[in-house]
Order: C-alpha cells, then structure tokens, then sequence
C-alpha cells in the first residue's frame, strides 16, 4: 500500500490523557503469535511477529511487525523531508510492503494499579483504560525448558478460552503476551486447549541503558541548516518507535475516550477512509490533503475485510 499525504508542519490540537508514571524498560520478550482467525481455513492461520517489553511495575505489548514498518517509515521520511527543506508545503510518499493485517491494539499493563489501557491509532492515538482482570490461575507442579529457560505450568480459563501458560519463575515479572499476566514469573508460552490461538517464545533480551537515545514521541529526528537536529511530529502516521526506548510509558498526546466512541470512530473510518483522514486532519488544524492509490470503493459499500469468526475472546455462553 502507498500513501501520499501533502502536509504543513502544524500544532495540532490534542487532548493529553492523564499518564501513568513510567516504568523502566527492563526485558523484551518476542513471541510468534499464531491465530486461526477463520475456522474454515484452518490450514491459513494468521502469523504475526508480537513483543513485550516489561518492567518490575509496567508492561506493553505490541507487534514488532509494526515496530519494524514504523522504522521503514520514519527512514522514508527522514530522507523526504532532508531533500525538501524549506518547502512551505512537504509531500511525502510513503511506501509500505505490509502483506498482511497487523495487530493494531497495544495494551499497557500497570501491574501496581491493576489498570489496563488499550491504546489504538485512528489518525490520532486513542486509549481506552479499565481495570485489569483478575485471571484465576491454577498452578501445576510439570516443569519444561524453552530455549534454555525453565518455566513451571499454570492453567486457567480466562475470555472464553482454556488456557495453558508456562511462566518463568526466575523472570520476576508479572507480565506475559495479550492480557495474559498474573504469575509468579514472566509468562514465556502459552496457548488455548484448541491449539487456535498461541503465543509462541522466539527470544528474550535486556534493554540496556544505551536505548534511552530511541524516539521516545514518535517525532521524525531531522538534521537542522545550523548543524543540529530538529524534530517533525507527522501527524496521521504512526512513526512512533518509543516501544525501543529505555522506559514503558502512555504517549502524551493521546486521547482517553471509551471502548463505544472509539467503536464510533472505527466504523466511520471504515466506511470512508478518505474523507475520515481528511476530517481528522481538519479537526487537528492542518491544512493539506490525504489520498491513498487504492481504486475508489463503490458507492454504499464498505472495506472488506478478513474473515474473523473465531475471535481470540470468546463470549462465555450463560
């Protein structure tokens, strides 16, 4: 997919969510998310690249997939924006090879406060905030070994699903992939009882302190006429590659809304992305235009999307 969006560099005008103290950044842990999504085509399951990165207090989840396209994009920018320098008006052309819908919710996990806040980006970023579930775990004595780390068996049943997660006890951490979190250690596996939905261990690594120079706010970094480095917030792209940083923390320019506005919000997105792109930046105070090299959609009909009848959360029939 390409995107060209002509833009003026302007301050637009957010409302701040109220943060959570951030948390040090002390491990990332890439899984492979697998996810029969379409029980009719159970032999094409959907594949992801997924990474946690944790802290003794605060975690987030997010696709490293995505973190990677952020990367590809920030890159084009950069080097658009350093051949058009002092052009009022910048149009940048960005060019993605993304072959396969990515996750785009990222949760944030406080485990202290027992909150959990979705974050998701519809031109601008959205949280909606709840109280993190309290997942009934049950404790087994089998032991097994991924990749060299001993992790001890725990079951539950928790959104519809039977669940089997290995946790490491000796990671320290409460965290684990999705909302699953809880244990006595960090959750290294885990997957349903029908094996439809797994998070896979692909590595574990410690953040170290020479990462607090990664873009902690999603700015494009530039270099300036006298010799420094200046900043370019892009609105309407999500560039932000703070998930590589030092620290776990909110975004500050996002809105807090609710899980039924921003359904709102999604559902207009879908039915015209064009003219919701172009609404949004209006909204923002920009001036410029947004168009995509996708044929038009016919009149009355919305985006097609990927079949999903088997959802990761099930509603528990009563």
């Amino acid at each position: 997919m390409k995107l060209t969006l002509t833009i003026c560099l302007a301050t637009a005008l957010t409302i701040s969510a109220k943060a959570q103290s951030p948390d040090k950044a002390l491990a990332r842990v890439r899984y492979t998310f697998t996810h029969i999504a379409d029980t009719m085509q159970r032999d094409k399951p959907r594949k992801e690249n997924m990474l946690l990165v944790t802290g003794k207090n605060a975690s987030v989840y997010t696709s490293y997939d995505k973190l990677n396209q952020a990367l590809n994009t920030q890159k084009q920018i950069q080097e658009q924006i350093k051949n058009q320098t002092g052009n009022g008006n910048i149009k940048i052309e960005v060019k993605s090879e993304m072959k396969a819908p990515l996750s785009q919710e990222d949760y944030f996990f406080f485990a202290n406060e027992h909150k959990m806040i979705t974050k998701e980006r519809l031109f601008n970023n959205y949280l909606v905030e709840e109280t993190a579930p309290q997942i009934d775990w049950k404790i087994l004595k089998d032991t097994m070994s991924f990749s060299g780390v001993a992790c001890q068996k725990a079951t539950t049943h928790f959104k519809g699903r039977n669940w089997t997660a290995w946790f490491a006890t000796e990671i320290p951490f409460q965290s684990g992939p999705w909302k699953l979190n809880g244990l006595p250690g960090l959750i290294i596996e885990a997957y349903d009882d029908k094996k439809e939905v797994k998070f896979e261990f692909a590595g574990l690594e410690n953040v170290k302190d020479a990462d607090a120079a990664a873009n902690s706010d999603g700015d494009v970094k530039i270099a300036a006429p006298n010799g420094g480095v200046g900043s370019v917030k892009i609105m309407g792209i999500d560039v932000s590659t703070s998930y590589l940083g030092a620290e776990i923390k909110l975004p500050t320019d996002a809105i807090k809304t609710t899980r039924k506005e921003l359904d709102k919000l999604k559902a207009a997105r879908d039915k015209d992305p064009q003219g919701f792109m172009q609404a949004q930046m209006a909204a923002s105070g920009m001036q410029g235009s947004f168009r995509s090299n996708q044929a038009p959609r016919p009149a009355g009909t919305t985006a097609v999307k990927a079949e999903v009848n088997n959802p990761i959360e099930i509603n528990d029939k009563k």
